[in-house]
């Protein structure tokens, strides 16, 4: 094996995801301590953390966006994506599992398994990225260690092999973690902030509880590994080595999930925490070679193969300007050197290249595949673009983003200050693709798109503070969407006598609903004596041109099926013009006969409260149109798995802190669209002039 190709088998690139509160970036900022990224540990609630660099992160106490680091750890490279919990930034969840080789999943031991946990387990699924689970939180006295494991399994359908147990003092206090491979009991010394540890023998009591756990994770990695089941069937000690290569496998496999646990705000499991990620997360060799968007090409992870990378992230950077985060899959780039955007087929030059840490930049001369990298270069670059060898191009698969489900009106406090305005929002929904901005072609206001009210409301402060564009924003709106009930056939026929020459078109269009989610869908299906196969993308365009205004209150249509059975066309007359006009008029003649329904967006997740408020909560989340799913007591809290209509949640964080005195907590996110009830349609119809 070649030296970059051995270089290589020692780099991790791996995530961090969670639940909002679960100590992600504590635990990041342990990692970077432990491994000498950093002299002083930061803390959330002292808004001095190294990951969380942003004004309001530090303020909110909250991870906004998606920081990189890269930080070494027994001889090997770990370069790690510290990812937001909250809901409303999933997206930046969504980017960063395209570009990782493995995660680290934290789950807090009181909470255990939490809403948002199950959303981020579930898109690293989708994203097949091997994972470890972090315990965290063991210090506190209702946490649990074991009913986590369960609760992994249960809700999440993953096997777990634990590695470690907590070991507590008869007054419930957090002594240490005991490895259970090794059967010794692990304490940290606390005057030194965690970076001693010290070995002992496993105490009495708990000699059986060690044996029990040591003896499942045997034989779930038994099954697994053929020297691993071997011993365990022979009744012989399993070694070490042979036992880390088996979990390593199954790990990267799929078919287990290591688990490691502690207390990274008391200093307790992040060192075993890092031994972990480097013997069980995959190197850039071992995950499979990435594949082009027509599943024609792949390339394999190799420095000296022709380079292509794909760009997750971009950000705009007070020194650098247009930051762009690239991991590249194959082959080296230089700074100073050339690269082709393929989804663009756009040259670009790399001025510079970074590695980042935090907002701290480390300038490269050249990087190669595996890599997770910073580069300065073109403006035409975009998140999801594929970066590639002009000489050797591939086209990888797009990364796919949620649509906005919350609008709200900007202005600028000027007319004159417009263009800036303009500006600004265009480099906010340049860095994050759910973010959208439009201009409303009836009223001429600029209309903002985003995943709920905290994104908005973050995304218009750093208008303010770091691009310094001041505006008005308006009340936040519902995406509502539009569909049809019943099917419908319409037909219509353009003809104009223009300047000597004839324009004539004539369509016929079957519109039917289609399940939820389904989008708009077209098909073409005239003969093509009827209508030539040449006209099919005119009228498509028009269609999906036509289908953004509904009829009931002028929100865009979704899924409906809308196929092209007939109609005719003449020899001369016949341009992709006129059928575009033909359509647009069959459709406006559908929005006349047809049924319509409108759809809106359901919130779907968890309240967690005292038991004491359990009665005000329930009773005003029925208020609000909400459904209670499941209630789950859980020590002194019960947890209620809710949907609720995103219509009733503006203002609800703030009206849950208020009824619980501040102690409840509730993660909702957008799950599915639903009709709205008839009564409320028709108030909904008229507030928009309809």
């Amino acid at each position: 094996m070649s030296s970059r190709l051995s270089d290589l088998e020692r780099v991790r690139n791996i995530g961090i995801m969670a639940h909002i509160d679960a100590g992600k970036t504590t635990t990041t900022e342990r990692i970077l301590f432990y491994t000498g990224q950093i002299h002083k540990m930061g803390e959330v609630h002292e808004g001095d953390t190294e990951m969380d660099w942003m004004a309001q992160e530090r303020e909110r106490g909250i991870t906004i966006t998606a920081a990189a680091t890269s930080c070494p750890w027994l001889d090997h490279r770990i370069n790690i994506i510290d990812t937001p919990g909250h809901v409303d930034f999933t997206a930046e969840v969504e980017r960063s599992l395209r570009v990782l080789d493995g995660g680290v999943v934290l789950f807090s031991g009181v909470e255990m398994v939490e809403s948002q946990s199950e959303t981020v387990w579930r898109q690293a699924d989708r994203y097949r990225v091997p994972r470890i689970a972090f315990v965290n939180k063991l210090d506190r006295a209702e946490s649990n260690f074991t009913g986590t494991l369960e609760m992994i399994e249960a809700r999440l359908g993953a096997l777990t092999v634990p590695l470690c147990l907590p070991y507590r003092d008869a007054g419930r206090k957090l002594v240490g973690m005991i490895d259970l491979l090794s059967r010794e009991l692990i304490t940290w010394d606390v005057e030194r902030r965690g970076s001693a540890m010290t070995r002992g023998p496993v105490p009495e009591e708990m000699r059986d509880q060690v044996e029990l756990y040591r003896e499942l994770a045997v034989e779930r990695v038994a099954e697994f590994d053929d020297r691993v089941m071997e011993a365990f069937v022979d009744g012989r000690e399993v070694r070490q080595d042979d036992f880390h290569a088996g979990l390593r496998r199954a790990c990267i496999a799929r078919g287990v999930v290591p688990v490691v646990g502690g207390s990274a705000f008391q200093n307790i499991g992040v060192q075993p925490l890092l031994d972990a990620i480097v013997r069980y997360l995959p190197s850039p060799l071992d995950v499979p070679a990435v594949r082009s968007a027509d599943g024609s090409e792949e390339r394999k992870t190799d420095p000296e193969a022709p380079f292509c990378g794909l760009a997750f992230k971009v950000t705009s950077d007070a020194y650098a300007g247009r930051l762009v985060y690239v991991r590249i899959y194959s082959g080296t780039l230089k700074a100073g050197g050339h690269a082709y955007n393929a989804t663009a087929e756009k040259g670009l030059r790399v001025t510079k290249l970074f590695r980042m840490h935090a907002n701290h930049r480390q300038p490269l001369e050249e990087a190669s595949a595996g890599d997770i990298v910073a580069i300065v270069g073109s403006q035409t670059v975009s998140t999801g673009d594929t970066l590639c060898d002009k000489d050797a191009p591939i086209l990888l698969e797009k990364i796919h983003f949620p649509e906005p489900v919350i609008f709200a009106a900007v202005e600028p406090r000027t007319e004159a200050e417009r263009p800036e305005l303009m500006e600004g929002l265009d480099k906010l929904a340049q860095e994050d693709p759910t973010f959208h901005v439009r201009v409303d072609d009836a009223t001429d206001e600029i209309v903002i798109g985003g995943m709920g009210e905290l994104h908005l409301d973050v995304l218009v402060r750093r208008l303010r503070e770091d691009l310094r564009v001041h505006a008005s924003v308006g009340t936040p709106q519902v995406a509502y969407r539009e569909t049809l009930r019943e099917p419908i056939v319409v037909e219509d026929r353009f003809a104009r006598q223009a300047a000597g020459r004839g324009q004539f078109a004539e369509v016929v269009v079957r519109l039917e609903p289609l399940p939820r989610e389904s989008g708009i869908r077209f098909a073409f299906e005239a003969k093509p004596e009827e209508i030539p196969k040449a006209y099919a993308a005119a009228i498509e365009s028009a269609l999906r041109g036509t289908l953004t205004n509904g009829p009931l209150a002028g929100y865009p249509l979704a899924d409906i099926g809308a196929t092209v059975i007939g109609g005719s066309f003449h020899p001369v007359d016949s341009s992709e013009l006129a059928f575009r006009a033909a359509t647009s008029a069959a459709l406006h003649k559908a929005y006349g006969a047809g049924v319509f329904e409108l759809l809106e967006p359901i919130m779907e997740g968890e309240v967690i409260t005292p038991a004491e408020y359990l009665g005000e909560v329930m009773e005003d989340l029925a208020r609000r149109r909400g459904e209670i799913r499941t209630l789950r007591p859980l020590e002194t809290v019960q947890i209620l798995m809710v949907s609720v209509p995103l219509a009733e949640t503006f203002g609800y964080a703030t009206r849950l802190r208020s009824l619980t005195q501040g102690r409840a907590t509730c993660s909702l996110r957008v799950a599915r669209y639903e009709m709205v009830p008839e009564g409320l349609r028709e108030k909904i119809v008229k507030s928009r002039g309809y």
